[in-house]
């Protein structure tokens, strides 16, 4: 591999803290005008601060700064006016009405924020309406063509997984070998021609036993920086080239790896509880701002729990709730969140990633070990962005969780609660923890301040975010 200068090594190692920082909270004459919806007063004089205040505390410098940005990219996710969330819902319900809109804003159904003294609605509040509310959700699937016929059966891979691993005795089975092509294109006109414009794109770690073989294709630009597998677990492959200025600008990388199905069988009888060992501590403990053990959550842990002692049931007693009360419904941007497990709890619908970072969390207030995983999909239905997890259950170690595919719907136990223990070959992993550290270290902030799956970009003049430059992603399964 072709090594980029010493200099650039050097300059990663000092910022390291602006690429995945945990701020400082803001002074509260900002929080107030920020919780108001007065966001282009509150950055007016957030600017000022930064401008005048020259004592300002470095880390709060930075979470101001940040905040400035927060703000816009909220912007950007809530633009949907009334008439246009009307206009959506009329295709299924004509007669609906304002007390409608009404009901279902008190019911968290329709996600909306004042800014600025507008009612601005979340621009998938509508289509998310129908997802959420189970009554719409029947009468939009009653009038909904139907889709094409689905090419992966997910209940007869997990049938299938779960007999492999019972023949061979072994955990890791039914090896699935993917092909993966990925493109960055950076919009036309968005940096000046020839400005360096830095690019990491995500990559598959590897795992012993569950991901392996790891083996780059092509890219392009050709010069490249792979992050070390063993030191950053949030691993990226690391372009440079000149922006192509009014034409677009790609990055473009091609890997294959092999990805095995996993299954263990849980004996409930023989689950311990842990102790909390200097490896298992960390995941056991809160992890401000996203994983907090607040006086609501851990009330509604006494609610699910009630009397169990075992750890396994307990985690089964959570999953099972998120489950049955928490339907997925597409989120905004997580740079955008102050606190994702008290969103998920006031709200009670979330995506992917939200339902793994609510699981983390009651199952680490129980005193059960769990973290974060995350990529990709790849199976023959949907190639796409997903969040899951491992959860530690003595004496069996790690075991993979997914907290938002939940329970399959058989009547075979085994098959039934696979998810909180097995997983399918199906995945790119790409992420064994959140909010890590890039290799070379981002100069600017992150697009996304906690997952990595779509890339980030950034050039001199600052990062680009989301709505700058498009990603592809192509899936091939290999035989």
């Amino acid at each position: 591999m072709r090594k980029f200068s010493i200099a650039l090594m050097m300059l990663s190692l000092f910022l390291i803290c602006v690429s995945t920082p945990n701020y400082a909270q803001i002074p509260e004459k900002f929080q107030v005008l920020i919780d108001r919806g007065e966001f282009a007063q509150a950055q007016k004089l957030m600017r000022q601060e930064l401008a005048t205040n020259l004592t300002l505390d470095p880390m709060q410098r930075l979470s101001v700064a940040f905040q400035i940005e927060r703000l816009d990219r909220i912007k950007k996710d809530f633009k949907k006016t009334k008439n246009d969330i009307i206009d959506y819902i009329k295709e299924y319900v004509p007669d609906v009405n304002e007390a409608d809109l009404a009901q279902w804003e008190r019911e968290k159904s329709l996600e909306f924020m004042m800014i600025d003294g507008e009612k601005k609605y979340f621009n998938n509040a509508a289509p998310n309406l129908f997802r959420i509310n189970k009554k719409l959700k029947e009468i939009k699937k009653k009038k909904s063509e139907p889709g094409a016929p689905s090419l992966y059966n997910r209940l007869e891979d997990v049938r299938n997984i779960i007999r492999a691993s019972n023949a061979s005795g072994t955990k890791f089975v039914n090896p699935v070998r993917t092909r993966v092509n990925y493109t960055l294109t950076i919009k036309k006109g968005v940096v000046p021609e020839g400005k360096i414009i830095r690019c990491w794109l995500p990559f598959p770690r590897e795992i012993p036993n569950r991901q392996i073989d790891v083996k780059l294709i092509s890219c392009f630009p050709e010069r490249h920086i792979s992050a070390p597998n063993d030191d950053y677990l949030q691993r990226s492959i690391y372009f440079e080239q000149p922006s192509a200025g009014e034409n677009e600008t790609k990055f473009q990388v091609a890997f294959e790896f092999t990805n095995h199905a996993v299954y263990q069988h849980i004996d409930p009888k023989k689950v311990m509880r842990v102790s909390p060992t200097k490896d298992l501590s960390p995941y056991l403990a809160e992890r401000p701002p996203h994983i907090v053990f607040s006086d609501q959550l851990q009330q509604l842990s006494k609610e699910i729990v009630g009397k169990e002692t075992n750890p396994y049931f307990i985690a089964r007693k959570i999953f099972k709730y998120i489950n049955d009360n928490i339907p997925w419904a597409s989120a905004r941007e997580y740079s955008t969140f102050a606190n994702i497990s008290d969103y998920v709890y006031q709200n009670h619908h979330c995506d992917c990633g939200m339902h793994q970072i609510f699981f983390m969390t009651l199952c680490r207030m129980n005193g059960i070990p769990t973290r974060w995983q995350s990529g990709w999909t790849t199976d023959a239905d949907y190639h796409g962005m997903h969040d899951w997890g491992e959860i530690y259950f003595e004496p069996y170690g790690w075991l993979p969780v997914d907290a938002d595919l939940g329970l399959m719907d058989s009547n075979n136990e085994a098959e039934k609660w696979f998810y909180i223990g097995g997983m399918d070959a199906y995945r790119l992993i790409v992420n064994d923890d959140y909010a890590q550290d890039l290799y070379p270290a981002k100069i600017h902030f992150r697009s996304e301040t906690l997952d990595f799956q779509r890339g980030e970009v950034e050039w001199e003049g600052g990062n680009l975010y989301f709505d700058q430059w498009t990603w592809d992603y192509d899936v091939e399964l290999l035989k």
